[in-house]
């Protein structure tokens, strides 16, 4: 169980980090976040496999998935849906933490799935342009960090529409 929390910790720091810098600007945290409803005829389970098949074709590999809404279950905590899947493509990543270290709190790219609290499925992930902007790169890995946004969320719309 530390294992999990603590992994859910370390996935909300980027966001928490957003948060603050974003406040100070006029942002809220709903500016950092990129979301997709599930279409009406896409179930869950549907949306994950069209996920991860989809990360397949485009060579990012599903590096971890955790199913928070099972470990929430086994404490006794009543919850909708909550999973969080993590993509990654190591050698950009590698590419991208050689350049700044900072760079290592924004990986893996996480996708979560989750229901709200009115049955509504969505994807949401870390709105990559709002990274992209303040990143300052050098044309090569500006051209990956590109790739990794548009992987993310080929990898998102294939979930939301259950495209295989």
């Amino acid at each position: 169980m530390r294992k999990i929390l603590l992994s859910l910790l370390i996935a909300l720091l980027p966001l928490t980090f957003l948060a603050s810098q974003s406040h100070a600007e006029g942002m809220t945290i709903a500016d950092t976040v990129l979301k997709m409803p599930l279409a009406e005829d896409v179930s869950m389970d549907d949306a994950v496999e069209s996920m991860k098949l989809r990360a397949n074709s485009l060579n990012f590999k599903l590096v971890a998935h955790l199913p928070l809404y099972k470990e929430l279950e086994s404490m006794g905590v009543e919850t909708k849906r909550i999973e969080i899947f993590q993509f990654c493509d190591a050698r950009i990543a590698n590419e991208m933490i050689k350049e700044n270290i900072d760079f290592s709190a924004y990986l893996p790219c996480r996708i979560t799935l989750i229901e709200d609290q009115d049955g509504k499925a969505w994807l949401t992930t870390l709105d990559l342009d709002k990274v992209i902007g303040m990143a300052d790169l050098p044309p090569n890995l500006m051209e990956h960090a590109v790739k990794v946004r548009d992987t993310i969320e080929e990898i998102m719309t294939a979930g939301a529409t259950g495209d295989l």
